[in-house]
């Protein structure tokens, strides 16, 4: 859902550009700047180039989201936090969804830091100091984002889509192509956060199924467990000091 709406509000915002330049422009009593987009043909190679450029950046930017998602620890993250909440039987109202979706963010920071870190001193810094070209800075970049998928990513599901894309075994990892890397790594996660979520359940069920055999050995049949039984398992994850124990198991995961 988030990224539906951030690219909601990306079209919104670009067509909000659209209807600007396309609306009369304002007397001088207004005192308000006047928009003028026009295309014309480039008088030099460099023109063409600064506008492939400026493309390229938006493409990008408009695919910064999936990227987030699905090369980083984003996924893993959110998936468990969601778990837990349904596991506890908030029926999805505490935590609200973008605190949920905020705090796997800022996890997905902490986590990826060093990897981030690298990336800017191996390919953003050079880049910009005109030191390498786009293409090695690609390259250099996503050298430590494909190391810390391979460590993350199961051999089986990257025999899967090895297999799938009718290639021959890789000798090493370098050999691996990112079409093949990337949805290893996000199943990988899937299943890793799928058995995360499993450890999660178990104390709530338990604490359900005691709590509903009492109420029926009382009679209480017409009261809904979860009612009983939600004050109870708040209680224990916060004795537990549960978002204590969650974050540093997520976190120590990565590592």
């Amino acid at each position: 859902m988030t990224i539906q709406k951030l690219q909601r509000l990306l079209t919104v915002a670009l067509l909000g550009v659209v209807l600007i330049s396309a609306s009369p422009a304002p007397t001088e009593a207004q005192g308000l700047p006047t928009f003028n987009f026009s295309m014309e043909e480039p008088k030099e190679g460099g023109d063409a180039a600064v506008s492939l450029q400026l493309i390229f950046m938006l493409t990008i930017l408009s695919l910064a989201p999936s990227i987030l998602i699905m090369m980083t620890s984003f996924t893993r993250i959110v998936v468990v936090l969601s778990f837990l909440r349904t596991a506890i039987g908030t029926n999805g109202q505490m935590p609200p969804n973008q605190l949920i979706v905020g705090l796997a963010l800022f996890l997905t920071f902490f986590v990826m830091a060093p990897v981030w870190e690298r990336v800017n001193n191996d390919a953003i810094q050079p880049l910009i100091e005109d030191q390498i070209s786009y293409t090695d800075a690609l390259d250099k970049g996503m050298e430590p984002m494909r190391e810390f998928m391979l460590k993350q990513v199961r051999q089986k599901d990257m025999a899967l889509f090895v297999k799938m894309a009718r290639i021959s075994q890789p000798a090493t990892h370098h050999d691996i192509p990112n079409s093949v890397l990337i949805p290893s790594f996000i199943i990988s996660e899937l299943r890793t956060a799928f058995q995360i979520g499993f450890i999660l359940f178990v104390p709530f069920l338990v604490i359900d199924l005691v709590v509903a055999s009492i109420l029926l050995s009382m009679g209480m049949m017409m009261l809904p467990p979860i009612m009983v039984s939600l004050p109870f398992k708040i209680l224990l994850f916060v004795l537990v000091d549960g978002w204590n124990l969650v974050v540093q198991s997520l976190v120590k995961s990565f590592h």
